[in-house]
This record gives structure tokens, C-alpha cells and sequence, in this order.
């Protein structure tokens, strides 16, 4: 078998990250502070996971609203969730190969 993990999700904060996400139904999103409660991440790791999953084009993240009202939402893309999926298919295949020798 020569295919690879995704070292983008591979990262076990990103990892968490996408999984956490692949929970939420297709259009729905987390706030970056829910997000960041749930993963136990601080802020600036978050956001540099966020960025990396970001430019892989894993996930979008949404700015709105100004001052104390400002929210920041996250979600998977489709993109990202086909990656999800790819990288758990890829790991069971070496997990059985694993057991199988």
C-alpha cells in the first residue's frame, strides 16, 4: 500500500480538530471559544491549527459582528471532510496490515 496519512490532519491537535467538527451536520458551525473548550487548546495554538487546516482548505473559519458581539464560527468544508474520511480509511488499512502480519 503506498498511500500516506495526510500529515495535515495527521497532527494530533488537527486531528481533533477535524474529528470535532466531522460531528456537526453539513452547514452547522462552532464558535471559536466552544471550539477552543472542547480541543483544551489556548487561543494561539488554536488559531495556528486553524490556519493550517485553513490553507489546506479543510475548514473555514467566519467573522462577524464587532467588539463584545464578535463571534468567530468554524466549520469542516466538504474538502476537509473527504480528507477526514481518507485519513481514517488509510489508517484502519495499516491497522489491519498491523495485525495481519
Amino acid at each position: 500500500m503506498n498511500e500516506e496519512l495526510d500529515p495535515v490532519i495527521h497532527a494530533p491537535a488537527r486531528l481533533r480538530i477535524a474529528v470535532t467538527l466531522a460531528t456537526l451536520r453539513d452547514g452547522e458551525d462552532l464558535s471559536f471559544t466552544r471550539l477552543q473548550e472542547i480541543i483544551g487548546l489556548t487561543p494561539g495554538n488554536l488559531i495556528t491549527h486553524l490556519r493550517k487546516l485553513e490553507d489546506a482548505g479543510y475548514v473555514t473559519t467566519v467573522k462577524s459582528g464587532s467588539g463584545v458581539t464578535a463571534r468567530t464560527a468554524v466549520s469542516l468544508t466538504a474538502e476537509g471532510r473527504a480528507a477526514l474520511e481518507k485519513y481514517t480509511t488509510v489508517l484502519r488499512q495499516l491497522l489491519d496490515s498491523a495485525s495481519s502480519d
